[in-house]
């Protein structure tokens, strides 16, 4: 009888730790990203000064000239001349532009990764 008890326990503490395992998977795989926001993005560009320095098509008071225009960004092949032009370099360069190319002119904004995304989303819209 012992032995009975002994496997049923087993099997009740294999059951539980199984559907924590499950519960904490199935957690996981449901927390989705958010997929970016070009409209967000296009309203970062002048949160973070962007329009201070680039003239930006679209965006209400980007009229600056001194960093390069930002028309048909997606189009481009290259980031400041050097990074090819995608999404996550993209991302890379907006969040830090200073550690992938510390003698460009472009400062350190403290662009966070989830801003650098939507920003990235709105860009490509540029063709």
């Amino acid at each position: 009888m012992q032995n009975a008890e002994c496997r049923m326990q087993n099997w009740r503490q294999w059951l539980f730790a199984f559907c924590i395992l499950h519960s904490a998977f199935l957690l996981t795989a449901c927390r989705k990203e958010p997929a970016p926001s070009v409209r967000r993005g296009e309203q970062l560009l002048t949160q973070y000064g962007c329009v201070s320095c680039h003239d930006i098509p679209g965006v209400k008071g980007a009229h600056g000239m001194v960093g390069p225009p930002l028309a048909k960004m997606a189009l481009r092949q290259t980031i400041a001349g050097k990074f090819q032009n995608t999404p996550e370099n993209m991302q890379k360069w907006l969040q830090n532009p200073q550690a992938m190319d510390p003698a460009n002119a472009m400062p350190n904004l403290g662009v966070t990764p989830e801003d650098a995304r939507d920003m990235t989303a709105f860009l490509s819209t540029l063709k």
